[in-house]
């Protein structure tokens, strides 16, 4: 290809000086009045450099390019070589050494100065070359060596502004602020709701644990005396009855040993011998005569439906064994109250066996011995005391280790009646013996009256707040009360007797036996069980004069002495 190019459209002529990014030859207009010889364009001729894609053509051995010479003017030559970011001038000569730019890309002017490119083509894309038309209009200002393009030569690559992306990261984070803050009201709101709902369920609680302890104002009740919050009668205890049985004179004496869970707290509850109870045939008994008629078992039924409570085992506790548990245990000391005589002094002037004082240290023998004790003329409840005491003294020498306790109980070598057994016997012991060291342990009595019924006293004091049942003495009114003594000589006429008064509606109670009498009486205290008694001696087939009033034995209302006179009906 010529470097001259003949495009047909008048004289000018054009001399190819570069190729754009685009791989367009550009061109240059040669005015007619000076025009430089012919020369033959070779791309490929650059001194060695190698392939050059823009194919630069260097005339006269022109300098290469210096970027930082643009400003220095005169020592430019009259030709240079292409420059692709027009940084540099051009000297022209046909315009009178004045200074025309060379060409730009980007279609920046001469007038314009050094502007900012639109566009930044980032990658060459090599195109077939080929000739450029001649633009239909020409600038006007072509004097001074400014050209004219179209705009299908240029591609333009939009760049982002730098203030559209202020703008977007201010509406980013002005929406990040606005979702922050509706997140923090709606954290809020939540712990706000959950706080509200805590502090609900917390009151409901509170006030239905006050009703249930029943300490609401105007709605407390006087069922919880023990100040656990607990009503007394829904309090959990452990209860056992223990039947002390002095082998040597053979009288009993009962106690219930109970341990309340709910409280922490440990009592032995005295039973008196003349607390009434009924027997399992229906009968009105002691609990003296239950415990040697009925056994354990019934005695231990007729205490639940007398005291209302629930008696988990019964513990027979013979003297010998009561004996040796003191020694096991390693003596113990009680306040004693009586100077004991010892049974076995053959002078009455012999020092006692144990005397009275405080903390006096008994063995297993003066233990026994001061726990059977009961003086001449004294009531039973004097001699029933002396054993709660010395019951509370063996359980806080006795180890609080349910397993060395068990251990103890199997030392003793006793018989343990079902459903208790060594181990529930062990386990129990050795927690009442925590108690008991603790000082949460005390004995009380239970209080009985003459005819052995419960006193509201009773009930309310021990049966109710100890024991959390209800006393249900014999109903007086439900059948006449008879004590029977047989004074007659012959044993069968106390069968005989008790047949007779069962069958005529009135209660049997066993009185014993009595001196030989020859004739039979019928006693009566209260003259408003006079007629009662009237009607027994009918019943029994006495004659009118054998009704007496005086004193009547026991929880009876009428007591029969049956003389040698009694003649039973066939």
């Amino acid at each position: 290809m010529n470097d001259r190019y003949d495009a047909g459209y008048g004289a000018d002529q054009y001399e190819l000086v570069g190729y754009d990014e685009y791989g367009q030859p550009v061109y240059r207009q040669i005015p007619q009045q000076q025009q430089p010889p012919q020369q033959q364009y070779d791309p490929y001729a650059q001194q060695g450099y190698g392939y050059d894609p823009y194919a630069t053509a260097r005339q006269h051995q022109a300098p290469p390019y210096d970027p930082y010479a643009a400003g220095d003017t005169g020592r430019q030559p009259q030709t240079q070589a292409y420059d692709a970011y027009g940084t540099g001038t051009h000297h022209d000569p046909q315009q009178g050494g004045a200074h025309s730019p060379p060409y730009d890309p980007y279609g920046r002017t001469a007038a314009g100065g050094q502007q900012h490119r639109v566009a930044e083509q980032t990658a060459y894309i090599p195109q077939q070359a080929g000739p450029v038309e001649e633009p239909q209009e020409q600038d006007q200002d072509r004097g001074r060596g400014e050209r004219d393009y179209r705009t299908e030569q240029f591609a333009f690559v939009e760049e982002p502004d730098q203030d559209s992306e202020d703008v977007i990261d201010w509406l980013k984070f002005t929406e990040n602020r606005t979702e922050r803050r509706e997140e923090a009201r709606r954290r809020a709101r939540a712990r706000v709701i959950a706080l509200v709902v805590v502090l609900s369920l917390v009151a409901v609680g509170g006030v239905g644990y006050l009703w249930y302890a029943g300490k609401l104002p105007g709605l407390s009740s006087s069922d919880d005396k023990a100040g656990t919050g607990t009503p007394v009668s829904a309090q959990k205890r452990d209860v056992i009855v223990v039947h002390l049985h002095n082998t040597g004179k053979g009288d009993t004496s009962t106690a219930l040993l109970v341990d309340n869970t709910t409280t922490k707290q440990g009592t032995t509850v005295l039973l008196p011998n003349s607390l009434a109870l009924t027997g399992d045939d229906g009968d009105q008994t002691s609990l003296a005569k239950s415990v040697d008629d009925d056994g354990s078992a019934g005695t231990r039924d007729a205490l639940d439906t007398a005291l209302g409570t629930r008696i988990q085992g019964t513990w027979r506790l013979d003297t010998p064994y009561l004996q040796n548990l003191v020694d096991l245990v390693g003596n113990i000391e009680v306040d004693t109250d009586v100077n004991v005589p010892d049974p076995e002094a053959k002078s009455k002037g012999a020092a006692p066996l144990v005397r009275k004082g405080e903390a006096r240290t008994l063995s297993g023998k003066t233990a026994v011995a001061y726990a059977t004790y009961r003086a001449a003329g004294e009531a039973q409840n004097a001699q029933l005391a002396r054993f709660g005491q010395v019951m509370q003294a063996v359980l806080r020498k006795m180890t609080s280790d349910a397993q060395g306790a068990t251990v103890t109980v199997q030392t003793l070598g006793m018989i343990i009646e079902p459903p208790l057994t060594d181990k529930d016997l062990g386990a129990f012991l050795a927690r009442l013996a925590d108690l008991a060291k603790g000082g949460d342990y005390k004995t009380a009595m239970l209080p009985v009256q003459d005819d052995g019924t419960l006193s509201a006293r009773a009930s309310a004091a021990v049966v109710k707040d100890v024991l959390g049942g209800t006393a249900k003495s014999p109903d007086k009114d439900a059948a006449v009360r008879v004590s029977v003594r047989n004074a007659s000589g012959v044993k069968d006429n106390t069968g005989k007797v008790r047949v007779t008064l069962l069958n005529g509606g009135f209660t049997f109670l066993e009185g014993g036996t009595a001196d030989t009498a020859a004739t039979s009486e019928v006693v009566y205290a209260d003259a408003a069980d006079k007629e009662n008694a009237t009607e027994v001696a009918k019943t029994l087939g006495l004659p009118a004069g054998a009704v007496t009033k005086g004193e009547v034995s026991g929880n009876a209302d009428v007591t029969v002495v049956v003389g040698q006179d009694y003649a039973p009906s066939s």
